[in-house]
């Protein structure tokens, strides 16, 4: 059994363009994978709490991991420690650098909901840094126009890993809907479809 799990950014949800895409693309082509995108907790610890009961749900299917921006962080975490493949889209490599600028209330343009983000919050991202890649494990695809993360981060931090650089595009990483392809090669989806 196969199960793909895609992990949503800051502030986005299940809704944002990138989920609906990914989801639509994995149950049309390959309809035997079970897809899981939840709307993710608030603070990271409850994040990784969260994700890793969906992975334990199903502990004898092989779990495929995509994570877009801080979602790519989090994918980086359980790729390490279950030794999972990732694909990440233009993802936050030091997120606990950039939260500073988001203590205090926050509200989620897609749930309303509102939620304050604390200093305890950058402790937890910390603490999910992974120094050590595993460098099979990852396809990493970012676009130089980011206007949110800096794109040579993560192709410092993944540079022994498959990268894809496409010059121009943005955070929300244009055209994501050709690269999708890519990632279902990269998870070699091929070789278990009926």
């Amino acid at each position: 059994m196969i199960s793909v799990l895609y992990i949503h950014g800051f502030n986005s949800s299940p809704q944002s363009m990138k989920a609906v895409l990914t989801r639509t693309f994995f149950t049309t082509r390959y309809p035997e994978v079970n897809f899981y995108c939840p709307q993710v907790a608030c603070s990271p610890n409850m994040v990784i709490a969260q994700l890793e009961g969906i992975i334990k749900q199903a502990p004898n299917s092989t779990w495929l991991i995509i994570g877009s921006s801080l979602g790519g962080y989090f994918a980086t975490f359980l790729a390490e420690k279950y030794q999972l493949q990732a694909a990440l889209i233009n993802p936050a490599v030091k997120p606990f650098d950039l939260m500073q600028d988001y203590l205090g209330e926050q509200v989620n343009p897609y749930t309303q909901e509102r939620y304050s983000i604390a200093a305890k919050h950058i402790v937890e991202l910390k603490m999910l840094e992974q120094n050590n890649i595993s460098k099979n494990n990852y396809l990493v695809m970012v676009q130089t126009g980011d206007e949110v993360l800096d794109y040579q981060q993560a192709v410092e931090k993944y540079r022994h890993c498959q990268l894809v650089i496409e010059q121009g595009g943005d955070h929300s990483f244009i055209n994501y809907e050709t690269i999708l392809p890519n990632i279902a090669l990269f998870f070699n989806l091929q070789s278990y479809s009926a």
